[in-house]
């Protein structure tokens, strides 16, 4: 019995078919040590297409296995630079390495750690994916007489297997990665499930927040290119940071506007909702004051913005031409949402509230008034938020 040759076999039928890559690589890395491998710690590394991270792994050990995500901004950092990974992406060929005997003048950092915990031996090597990718994956032991030629032959022979298996984890996180970072986690996860048919939708309730960027297109057409972005990038991250840590979804960004949504899956969350609403808002004001102190600092106009909010029925889904489509909300609660944002500029409040939304969060309103608004044939009530002070 050949135990790679089942080994493959196993992970290019059973463990392509997983959705668990940390069952993938604890039984791959199990198997090489009952076949005599001698191994104390593998990390498997995927690439990935994703504007926020570059790749994904799993680490495993005899003690267990843990996955990790890496960021653009890492890579850029002495943790890669002059690393293993670096050096066989960068040469596409693999490294066998002694890790007795180094030198901490000049061998990565990676290597003296896993020497100072024990390591003997360490080897790197490529995993080739069919779309032409290649992705990276090392091996450590603590074994008295390191890799034998066997060892590296028994590594480099289950790697189809493994490729295999992970290949399709890879394409399918990197996809929902992508939906992720360009939909949010509802419309992403919509769009997953199959919500993809033009016209698809669903009408349910949820609080409805608009963002706008006070003097944005002054600012912008008197301040450099840089300047600009910089001050988009800044303004957005506050924003998109605030409505998820407090459960919404930012759906789009129009312009200098963003459309934010909390989705109400049933009637015991409506109040819940519009306070978590509540609270992303007073969080950006609260966020909006540091990052104006920051740019004060590198001599950077402040920012100011305002808010809408709203609570409401809407139609959740796509709309757009046969050959492109748009995830969205719409509905007179949305239209309502933008236009008590329009109020801020007239009214002196950063943030207005309809009185749904205020009244479920009590202690953050004050009432402003009522007042018409386009689309509606009735005055609205709105509160204005008590901003924090600093």
């Amino acid at each position: 019995m050949d135990p790679v040759a089942d080994l493959n076999h196993w992970m290019m039928t059973r463990g392509r078919c997983s959705d668990d890559p940390v069952e993938v690589v604890s039984r791959y890395c199990a198997t090489l040590v009952d076949a005599g491998v001698p191994l104390w710690r593998v990390n498997i590394g995927q690439r990935f297409a994703n504007p926020l991270l570059i790749a994904w792994g799993i680490v495993w050990t005899p003690d267990g296995s843990e996955t990790y995500d890496v960021t653009h901004a890492r890579m850029l950092t002495d943790d890669y630079i002059g690393s293993s990974f670096e050096y066989i992406l960068t040469h596409q060929k693999p490294l066998h390495k002694s890790l007795r005997g180094l030198d901490r003048d000049k061998d990565h950092v990676s290597y003296l750690e896993f020497a100072e915990a024990g390591g003997t031996d360490y080897y790197a090597t490529l995993l080739e994916y069919g779309d032409g990718s290649l992705h990276g994956c090392t091996f450590a032991t603590r074994d008295s007489g390191g890799f034998s030629p066997e060892h590296l032959a028994m590594i480099e022979a289950s790697k189809p297997g493994l490729s295999s298996a992970l290949e399709p984890m890879t394409m399918r996180k990197s996809t929902q990665s992508l939906l992720r970072t360009y939909l949010g986690d509802g419309p992403s996860r919509e769009v997953w499930n199959g919500t993809v048919r033009r016209g698809a939708r669903k009408t349910l309730d949820a609080v409805v927040m608009f963002t706008d960027l006070r003097g944005f297109t002054a600012f912008s057409e008197t301040a450099g290119e840089d300047a600009v972005f910089d001050a988009l990038d800044g303004y957005f991250e506050l924003v998109v940071q605030s409505v998820e840590t407090m459960g919404g979804d930012v759906l789009k960004f129009m312009g200098d506007g963003i459309l934010s949504v909390f989705v109400i899956s049933t009637p015991q969350e409506r109040n819940g909702k519009c306070r978590q609403a509540a609270s992303a808002a007073r969080a950006i004001l609260e966020g909006l004051l540091a990052l104006n102190d920051t740019r004060r600092e590198a001599n950077r106009s402040p920012l100011d913005i305002g808010i809408g909010i709203n609570v409401g029925r809407v139609s959740y889904g796509n709309i757009g031409s046969p050959g492109r489509l748009d995830f969205t909300v719409l509905g007179p609660a949305v239209n309502a949402a933008s236009r008590i944002e329009g109020l801020t500029k007239t009214l002196g409040n950063r943030v207005l509230a309809t009185a749904a939304v205020a009244h479920s969060s009590p202690g953050m309103f004050t009432p402003r008034g009522s007042h018409r608004i386009r689309g509606l044939s009735q005055e609205i009530e709105v509160f204005g938020m008590i901003e924090p002070t600093g």
